[in-house]
């Protein structure tokens, strides 16, 4: 019997991959663990390897498909084996069994009593307390009897918000309802008026003009970063620190570490490990809002933001909080080099608490960032500045500054809370020799 490969789960919120490219065509012989496919999920493109050995005889997805978990992607015989007569009626089955195991699971999700766990999981956000919870099904048509266009994940929020999906505008692909529309909607949509209704301006594209597909985690992030920019009530702290000292030790431990063949540290360490420590110090801005309570967590999980070619992803450096300076260092250089690679897992994405995003690189003085849900806080940080600052003794000297941002969960982190912090770490960067302790 011919084997499937099929759409495995790379992610705990995956629904449905995008396949990005295939490495293999069909006639290559491929082995078990090998690399086969690179595939865009909800947290970012990774890659896919085989499950068997055996020769490929049909691509069955082509790049840019999407395909449901479990459904075959590629058909492959092994040793010998040879082509079934019937193999377009065996990929059809194989193509119908996935789609009637999903159909249940939504049923369950639309039952009455259903929580839409699985909607708020994947945004990281949920409704807030004593807001109208309505389990009737989100209506498939609109008034006029057309079968509105809507993702499986949109469907469900809108079950969970009580969101009348055929009174609101898709603005996916080919006019497609997708989460953050249902998001941008007022809560009990179905008797809302409709002309209260969210509505998104769309571009008018000229002919010279490209339109270019969104990815499924160009997608995500969009729909991550509106579900936090509307549902969470943002406030911006922002401090300027003395950067000097920082710059000294840094020279002088890199200086060292050439002649040994050590490690060689970047600024952002230095400042990984400061909001770390200052994190174990203000305990309470490593926290998260869970609705009807705070969650306070034990250890740091700290996030990452790395630029990579498809938007910007936060790989998590887990219980940052017991590792040193060198430790830190090293795992930011490991996680941005798979990254870039793609070769993260999806276990590496989870249990942040708190993120940080360095522009400083990039030439940016301050920047105020947007939180990474669920959690509360968000640090930014920007470039160091050679400028005139006023001496101890009110002379104008060169000095060193940099600007330190953070964007703080209102639900849980207090202005005077984060100004604590941000003072934490700004004695820490002034002091950095008090990090090595």
């Amino acid at each position: 019997m011919p084997k499937f490969i099929e759409m495995p789960k790379l992610s705990d919120t995956m629904t449905e991959g995008t396949l990005a490219k295939w490495t293999i065509k069909e006639g290559d012989v491929v082995k078990q663990g090998q690399p086969i496919a690179d595939v865009e999920t909800d947290k970012a493109t990774m890659e896919m390897t085989s499950y068997f050995e055996g020769t490929v005889i049909k691509i069955i997805t082509q790049p840019g498909g999407k395909v449901s978990l479990g459904g075959p992607m590629a058909v492959v015989l092994e040793e010998d084996e040879e082509k079934p007569a019937n193999l377009d009626e065996l990929i059809a089955a194989a193509t119908a069994k996935v789609g009637q195991a999903a159909a249940p699971k939504a049923e369950a999700a639309s039952a009455p009593g259903s929580k839409g766990k699985a909607a708020a999981g994947a945004s990281g956000l949920k409704l807030p307390p004593g807001a109208p919870k309505h389990t009737r099904p989100a209506p498939a048509a609109s008034g006029n009897g057309v079968r509105v266009k809507v993702s499986p994940l949109a469907r469900k929020v809108a079950e969970e918000r009580g969101v009348d999906l055929s009174r609101l505008t898709g603005t996916g692909p080919g006019g497609r309802i997708i989460r953050s529309d249902v998001e941008s909607a007022p809560v009990g949509g179905a008797s809302a008026s409709p002309a209260k209704a969210v509505q998104t301006i769309r571009p008018v594209a000229g002919p010279d003009d490209e339109r270019v597909p969104v990815s499924t985690m160009r997608s995500i992030i969009a729909d991550r970063l509106l579900a936090s920019k509307t549902q969470i009530p943002h406030f911006y702290l922002n401090i300027e620190v003395d950067a000097a000292p920082l710059m000294q030790l840094r020279a002088h431990v890199n200086a060292t570490n050439e002649k040994t063949g050590g490690n060689k540290y970047s600024v952002n360490d230095f400042i990984l490990k400061a909001v770390v420590r200052a994190a174990q110090a203000v305990p309470a801005v490593n926290a998260a809002w869970d609705g009807d309570a705070v969650v306070k967590y034990k250890n740091v999980g700290l996030s990452v933001a790395i630029a990579v070619e498809d938007g910007l992803v936060t790989p998590v450096i887990k219980d940052a909080n017991n590792k040193t300076l060198l430790q830190i260092s090293e795992a930011v250089k490991d996680l941005a080099g798979r990254a870039k690679n793609k070769k993260l897992t999806p276990d590496e994405y989870a249990g942040g608490t708190i993120t940080v995003s360095n522009l400083g690189a990039y030439g940016i003085d301050s920047f105020s960032a947007i939180i990474n849900p669920p959690q509360a806080a968000i640090i930014s940080v920007g470039s160091i500045r050679k400028v005139p600052v006023v001496g101890e003794k009110g002379a104008i000297v060169a000095g060193e500054r940099m600007w330190i941002g953070l964007s703080g969960d209102h639900r849980v982190v207090d202005g005077a809370v984060a100004a604590t912090y941000l003072a934490e770490l700004r004695k820490l960067v002034e002091n950095p020799a008090l990090m090595l302790i």
